[in-house]
């Protein structure tokens, strides 16, 4: 069926849209994932493989997945995940999606390297939305960043920990956003493959400018794409930072901070240690390092010895409500959503986002009916089958 004429139902619908719609290469980023992909791939169908236990004769004739987590009431047990350039893929998408979750009642979270800036984000409404943020080697740059996020009303940090180096992804390579060296590569990164996408090339090429990292103008004032902006962020990643690190930036930072990017029970009880308010479980949604262990399989052993600390969230993999549910039931208090946020912006803006987050919410009031609970607070590991 051409997507012309499809209503999307699911992540997978606004996938196939996103795909014709965007070029190549900026596909391809919010795609794909590092080396082989193994990663990636395992933290979708670790999720598949969870089965659910289906319940009968149960009064579950109102079903509620609203929540209140980190003092914020919730929706659903969600947030949109911080991406990096979401501004390239819709226009001025971070607004779009900004938009779209203060309507539905879920936070948003705004990346270091979004196109649009804290700013422009926090003109949208009074609704606070969340901040996601690197250790760069620039400590001054840091502590910027962090006034200009309280200026505008941001109270929870995303600090980003998994980056010490940033990992290889073959399909940026390939097409000339990696550091390739192939001259095909480096032309398909250009105007051509824009222009083989007319629509986009207008819509956000042209009517989504400036096309700038606009958290960063003020330290890379010579920047003129968003190349060069990406060019400063990699020569600020700091390979040295180490949990004291951690501990200067809760004392300078006054709001809740969730540390994301941990994977091990060692890890999550460090964060703990540093004064995080939360840890989000995340292999950088297979970004990273190929060949670790998928977030679902690593929810339950980080949840074993650190439960009752703080928040815990998970990312990665994140695909439909059914997921967010399991993830509920293997003990996390809300998930990220990333990839599917940023299709569903792609393919149709912020009523796409809106729509795919209401499709999310049904799909966990059907699961909560069928497996017998009426009430978030009721879900745990007994709706999961063993089998």
């Amino acid at each position: 069926m051409s997507t012309l004429n499809l209503v999307p139902a699911c992540y997978q619908d606004y996938r196939r849209e996103a795909e014709r719609k965007l070029p190549r290469q900026l596909f391809d980023y919010v795609d794909g994932g590092a080396y082989s992909e193994v990663t990636m791939q395992r933290n979708v169908d670790d999720f598949e493989r969870l089965a659910l236990k289906q319940r009968v004769m149960r009064d579950v004739s109102h079903v509620d997945p609203a929540c209140n987590v980190l003092g914020d009431e919730l929706t659903i047990p969600a947030a949109l995940a911080p991406i990096g350039m979401a501004g390239m893929m819709a226009r001025r998408g971070e607004l779009q999606a900004k938009r779209a979750a203060d309507a539905f009642g879920i936070p948003f979270t705004l990346s270091t390297v979004s196109i649009c800036s804290l700013e422009e984000v926090a003109s949208v409404s009074k609704k606070p939305f969340w901040f996601q943020l690197y250790m760069l080697k620039d400590r001054g740059a840091v502590v910027a960043l962090l006034e200009r996020a309280t200026a505008v009303g941001v109270t929870t940090l995303v600090f980003t920990v998994d980056l010490a180096v940033v990992g290889a992804r073959y399909r940026d390579v390939r097409n000339g956003m990696g550091g390739g060296t192939s001259p095909f590569g480096r032309l398909r990164a250009g105007i051509i493959d824009y222009l083989l996408h007319p629509r986009w090339a207008y819509d956000v090429g042209i009517k989504g400018q400036p096309h700038a990292f606009g958290n960063l103008r003020e330290f890379v004032s010579e920047a003129t794409t968003p190349a060069d902006f990406k060019a400063w962020i990699d020569s600020q990643i700091d390979a040295s930072v180490t949990w004291r690190d951690i501990e200067w930036l809760r004392s300078i930072w006054p709001g809740k901070l969730i540390i994301k990017g941990v994977l091990t029970a060692e890890d999550a009880s460090a964060a703990f240690d540093t004064g995080a308010d939360g840890i989000v479980i995340s292999n950088h949604g297979g970004r990273q390092l190929d060949g670790v262990p998928s977030t679902v399989t690593a929810l339950p052993r980080v949840m074993d010895t650190i439960s009752g600390r703080g928040a815990i969230i998970i990312d990665s993999g994140i695909r439909c409500g059914q997921d967010i549910l399991k993830a509920r039931a293997l003990g996390a208090d809300m998930v990220l959503i990333g990839r599917p946020w940023v299709y569903a912006n792609a393919a149709r803006g912020e009523r796409g986002v809106k729509a795919l987050l209401t499709n999310m919410r049904a799909e966990m009031q059907v699961s909560m009916a069928l497996t017998g609970v009426n009430d978030l607070s009721k879900v745990d590991r007994q709706i999961l089958d063993s089998c």
